[in-house]
């Protein structure tokens, strides 16, 4: 559809000269001012008002904006409408996209309050839950690949990311949602999926923004009985001392044997 709307051939005209090049040289673009255009070469297809019209749209919206501009743009329909929303800056035609804003800013979340703009915390955690959905398949993909590396035979579920290792151990990993407290303390909360019956839970505790791991918890299910485990950033030892800052003592499972092997 982007390519109807801003093809000039659909309106009827044929556009030469768009490149140069000479022997041996590197193929170079042209200005526009040096295109040769040919305006009856078709039969036009679509109004050439209307697709003017649409193209400066489309063309507006894909010019690259700094963050500033972002964030002006931004602000200026919070002004306006006086909240903000995905699907509010997805219907406004001078604003780049939603998803432009994500990427730019690590989330719409983050957008939102650089321009002084806190929504409902139900908001908050359904953004936190879709950064959190995203960054998951990437993590058990890490682990999966890791661990192969380092000579493990790794199956993992297809329906539950479920990783049985070598035969012997099954491995869960779940994500630990960034949250804070009433006074702005971090919090996390480990879930542990006691239905899958692991053998070892890896905790990925993610960063303040919820979008990349800050470290990890390597708990056995034998040791760690709880359905769910409440961390602040510093815990008693009896915790902190399944934390790593990597998962580089997992992989050295890749070298487990069997018991009948080691016999």
């Amino acid at each position: 559809m982007q390519q109807l709307l801003t093809n000039e051939k659909y309106i009827g005209q044929n556009i030469f000269n768009r490149v140069s090049f000479k022997l041996k040289k590197k193929r170079v673009r042209n200005p526009p001012e040096m295109w040769v255009r040919d305006e009856d070469a078709f039969e036009s297809i679509i109004d050439q008002a209307a697709f003017h019209t649409v193209r400066g749209i489309i063309l507006a919206r894909h010019r690259r904006l700094s963050d500033d501009e972002m964030l002006e743009r931004l602000k200026g329909i919070l002004e306006q409408r006086g909240k903000l929303s995905g699907v509010l800056i997805d219907e406004l035609d001078e604003m780049p996209s939603a998803a432009a804003y994500r990427h730019r800013f690590g989330s719409l979340l983050q957008a939102y309050q650089l321009v002084g703009f806190s929504p409902d915390r139900d908001y908050a955690f359904m953004e936190a839950n879709r950064q959190l959905r995203a960054v998951y398949p990437r993590l058990v993909d890490d682990v999966v690949r890791s661990l192969s590396g380092s000579g493990a035979r790794v199956e993992r579920d297809p329906d539950t990311d479920l990783m049985t290792v070598n035969e012997q151990l099954r491995v869960s990993l779940v994500l630990s949602r960034y949250e804070q407290t009433s006074t702005g303390s971090p919090r996390w909360t480990i879930r542990f999926d006691r239905s899958l019956e692991p053998d070892l839970t890896i905790a990925v505790r993610m960063d303040s923004s919820n979008s990349a791991a800050l470290d990890y918890y390597i708990l056995p299910s034998l040791d760690v009985r709880a359905e769910r485990l409440r961390v602040a950033h510093e815990n008693f030892f009896g915790i902190d001392a399944y934390r790593y800052d990597s998962l580089d003592h997992l992989f050295g499972l890749g070298e487990l044997v069997t018991i009948e092997v080691a016999a």
